[in-house]
């Protein structure tokens, strides 16, 4: 882990090197910020849908690789998940095959999460992802 960036409130952010350690490192991290939140309940589906894009973000560009996580102050009930990295080309959703190793991860995260998208940075791209926290 390049190391935390920001833990101001109810915002935290990481930078991870784009080696195959960013997962479990991702993981960990969002695991623990949830847990000092006190958003325990949403720490294994949150940690999966990191894992799936931060193992995109290994797959398919070079640079660090971001995670932020935001409680927003202006809509109550939503986690908002970020993943960002230097590559510009917006992920493609896409169907797997059975026998396909790979391909499932965009599914995932549009079947779990209340919604998704991407958006564009001054470099790269930002994958982002909002889960719904128990009332």
């Amino acid at each position: 882990m390049i190391g935390l960036i920001d833990t101001e409130g109810d915002c935290a952010k990481w930078t991870f090197p784009a080696d195959p350690g960013a997962v479990r490192a991702a993981r960990t991290a969002v695991r623990g910020r949830l847990a000092a939140w006190n958003l325990d309940g949403l720490a294994d589906i949150a940690a999966l849908l990191v894992s799936e894009l931060v193992t995109n973000a290994l797959r398919h560009a070079t640079g660090p690789i971001g995670v932020r996580l935001v409680r927003p102050e202006a809509v109550d009930g939503v986690l908002l998940v970020e993943v960002s990295d230097p590559l510009p080309d917006p992920p493609r959703e896409r169907v797997a095959a059975l026998e396909d190793e790979s391909g499932r991860g965009l599914q995932l995260v549009a079947h779990a999460a209340r919604r998704w998208g991407t958006r564009p940075g001054v470099t790269g791209k930002t994958v982002w992802f909002e889960l719904s926290v128990p009332g």
